[in-house]
């Protein structure tokens, strides 16, 4: 299971260089202008009224992307959701995890699209379930009998680990969000800002960024906090889709009921 390991390790360097790209190092700044009202007020006036109810109004993409940084961030817990790309297999890895910033963590991961594993942590313990079709796509290379025999050892049944394991260490970093987030407050932006949307029934806001080749498309909400709500990548070096959600709700991160096989024990 070590790849497991590393492809979470591969999951938080992608979403914090996903996150430095969208920076901002310019402070917030507003025209400061009072509001022109009346039904009397000059055609340049009502325009000027009409941008200042615009979300963010008076403010580039790149101070909006700061904005974003710094309440997703902030945030004591959120869920992740998309897809990203493995250096490992230099394949994908799908994934729906809620953390926090206590380094508790729940949710799946499948790594392109064979299969799916579970994973819990919480406290100092490691709890995995893994399918068939993942444990089998995990162990080529290996022989028939060494595959069938780790299928039906662990195949569908809860294991744990201690998360201070040299073997867990990497999966332990990816549980906190502090660390998943590491990075993502350094850097400068040229982010555009552009139309605005929903995501999920939430009003957004769009930024785009360009860095050579390389393109990001970004959601920020417009309503409450700031928060980040998706990140599309065009990027060759790591494509794909994140999407954010569940800010500040608890994350469901209790140790499974029945049977749990300690891999700790077994060596």
């Amino acid at each position: 299971m070590r790849r497991t390991t590393l492809a979470a390790l591969c999951i938080a360097a992608a979403t914090a260089t996903v996150l430095t790209g969208c920076r901002s190092g310019s402070s917030d700044s507003s025209d400061g202008a009072s509001r022109t009202a009346g039904t009397n007020a000059s055609p340049a006036a009502k325009e000027k009224e009409k941008k200042e109810k615009e979300p963010f109004a008076g403010l580039t993409g790149g101070q909006i992307a700061d904005r974003a940084l710094t309440a997703t961030t902030g945030a004591s817990s959120l869920r992740l959701k998309g897809d990203v790309p493995d250096d490992e297999s230099d394949g994908t890895i799908t994934l729906d995890v809620a953390l926090d910033k206590k380094g508790e963590c729940a949710g799946s991961l499948s790594m392109n699209g064979q299969g799916r594993a579970d994973l819990i942590k919480t406290g100092d313990t490691i709890y995995m379930k893994y399918d068939e079709a993942f444990l089998r796509a995990q162990s080529k290379g290996e022989s028939k009998d060494t595959a069938d025999a780790v299928v039906t050892m662990l195949a569908g049944k809860w294991t744990k680990t201690s998360a201070t394991g040299k073997d867990a260490m990497d999966i332990s970093g990816f549980c906190d969000l502090d660390t998943v987030l590491g990075g993502a407050d350094e850097g400068s932006s040229a982010a555009t800002r552009g139309r605005t949307t929903t995501v999920d029934g939430t009003p957004a806001i769009v930024l785009t960024e360009q860095d050579g080749k390389d393109r990001y498309t970004v959601y920020v909400a417009t309503q409450g906090e700031p928060y980040l709500l998706r990140i599309d990548s065009a990027s060759a070096g790591d494509p794909g889709t994140l999407a954010f959600s569940d800010y500040e709700k608890p994350v469901p991160a209790q140790k499974p009921s029945g049977k749990i096989l300690d891999l700790d024990e077994l060596g």
